[in-house]
C-alpha cells in the first residue's frame, strides 16, 4: 500500500503526517528517520482500526478515478 505524506520541516528535524488517516503522526531528525517513523506509525494506525472493526460488517468501497 502507498500513503501519500506531509513532511513539516522544523527546527527539531522533521513532522510527517497522513492526510488519508486522521490523527496518523509522527517525527524525526532527518527526512528519512520521519519517514521510517511514519510507516511504523501507518502499521499501528491500520492494526487499531482493525481491531475496532473486528466483529462488524466491513464492505470495500472502489471509487474510480
Amino acid at each position: 500500500m502507498t500513503y501519500k505524506t506531509v513532511l513539516i520541516r522544523s527546527d527539531e528535524g522533521f513532522a510527517v503526517s497522513v492526510p488519508g488517516l486522521p490523527g496518523c503522526w509522527s517525527q524525526g531528525s532527518t527526512e528519512a528517520e520521519a519517514l521510517a517513523n511514519i510507516q511504523d506509525a501507518i502499521r499501528d494506525y491500520l492494526a487499531a482500526r482493525d481491531a475496532l472493526t473486528q466483529g462488524l460488517e466491513v464492505r470495500e468501497v472502489e471509487v474510480p478515478a
